[in-house]
């Protein structure tokens, strides 16, 4: 059907509106649909485990603002904390309460953070923690691993998750993955695989890694990578960075250090950080937090940083998570994982679903995923896309990538659960295995 073909909806027609102010229709890539094909729906509303749409369509929500909703959408403490703020102002340019609370509560739950900048997103907390880094040691280089995703920061658009890799920018190798990025911009970024060790030097400032990858659909550490990764930072004196935009607060009360074992050097946070509103902070020991401006010569400042909204929003999400509460959400994600792997592998489709906490992932391929290359041969079978039409189709709404991993938030429920398994095996018996 050509585009003058299609059913006018609400959808299609705010769609049309938006390709003419947005590039693409969108304000982040992924959501174009543009590697599952397909107009993409517009969310009027949300509550709990469901979205609905602009023309009324009502989704069972495995997106949850990519994990930032581990309440689920629109959490009445979450909403009564943001009104009360709301109604005192929405923004200062000046210290609150709020942000000061929010950073004692996230280094009272965290080992090892001693001190946190706020940030306005994940990819500023990422572009201020590397730059840190570099100051503190006073080295140049950054490793990163292939498929991990640290938000657009120019230096590390090379070999990343998420969209990029389904984006025409998308590289590999020590190519930038986007236009607009420089080779030397990149040039003191070395590329690894993930779950493999890398061999360093002297002239190392940093390893980021996400700890438990969630960029590449989602991908564990295997045993003894995360802590040989610390070793050999350690012998060569450079630091260690977590980026756990995804997994912080989400994996465990005090994130990944907690779930692994592993202490890094410096930690990026946002999502759950902000209670669905946009937030970032990066935070480490009171020594290397130190060079931060004013204290020391790393710049960092912004005037949305410390948002009083959304310091009122992490504070009323993240006192609300207590360890009962994970072990709900990981029993929900491992009955999850084990429900599509039978589903779909029944109806005669590869798959690998690995559940890691709270977290879930979908690969179509009868094989282990371990590492970036791994991930692209299982989104290049080709069955992504139509298995996220069919879950849409069925009421059941999945991130529209085959490189983002499930969310199942505190909303959703054993019913929600068993519904969408029931949905899965359905869809993937119309799947064309040849």
């Amino acid at each position: 059907m050509s585009d003058t073909q299609r059913p006018q909806t609400e959808n299609t027609a705010l769609f049309d509106r938006a390709v003419e102010v947005l590039p693409g229709g969108v304000n982040s890539p992924v959501r174009a649909f543009g590697s599952v094909g397909g107009t993409p729906y517009f969310v009027a509303g949300a509550e709990g485990a469901h979205v609905w749409d602009e023309d009324g369509n009502r989704y069972l929500d495995y997106v949850q603002s990519y994990g930032a909703s581990i309440l689920g959408h629109a959490d009445p403490g979450v909403l009564a904390a943001v009104h009360a703020a709301a109604d005192l102002g929405t923004s200062f340019g000046a210290p609150t309460r709020a942000e000061v609370e929010l950073a004692e509560l996230v280094a009272e739950r965290v080992p090892g953070i001693e001190m946190l900048r706020m940030t306005s997103s994940g990819t500023e907390a990422a572009t201020s923690a590397i730059r840190l880094a570099r100051g503190a040691t006073g080295r140049d280089t950054v490793v990163k691993f292939a498929g991990n995703y640290h938000g657009h920061v120019d230096s590390l658009l090379v070999s990343a998750g998420s969209a990029v890799a389904t984006g025409p920018e998308a590289s590999v190798g020590g190519v930038p993955a986007s236009a607009g990025v420089t080779v030397g911009t990149v040039a003191d970024t070395r590329i690894v695989d993930y779950n493999t060790v890398p061999t360093l030097d002297e002239s190392v400032a940093v390893v980021a890694i996400e700890p438990v990858a969630a960029n590449m659909g989602l991908v564990g550490p295997e045993p003894g990578f995360l802590e040989a990764v610390r070793a050999e930072c350690d012998r060569v004196g450079a630091l260690l960075l977590f980026d756990e935009v995804i997994t912080g607060f989400r994996l465990a009360a005090g994130g990944a250090a907690e779930f692994t074992g592993v202490q890094p050097d410096v930690w990026c946070f946002g999502k759950v950080i902000g209670g669905g509103l946009p937030v970032g902070a990066f935070g480490a020991s009171r020594e290397v937090m130190a060079s931060v401006s004013p204290l020391g010569p790393v710049f960092h400042g912004g005037t949305l940083s410390g948002n009083p909204l959304a310091t009122a929003a992490g504070l009323a999400a993240i006192r609300q998570l207590t360890p009962d509460r994970y072990e709900q959400l990981t029993a929900l994600a491992a009955r999850l994982a084990g429900g599509l792997t039978e589903a779909i592998s029944g109806a005669g489709v590869p798959v690998w679903a690995p559940s890691i906490g709270p977290l879930v992932g979908l690969f179509f391929t009868d094989q282990p995923v371990r590492n970036f290359d791994d991930a692209n041969a299982a989104a290049g079978t080709g069955f992504f896309a139509p298995f996220f039409h069919g879950m849409l189709a069925e009421g059941i709404a999945l991130a529209p990538g085959p490189y983002e991993a499930l969310f199942p938030s505190l909303a959703h429920t054993e019913a929600d659960i068993d519904r969408t398994i029931e949905a899965a095996g359905r869809v993937a018996a119309t799947l064309d295995v040849g």
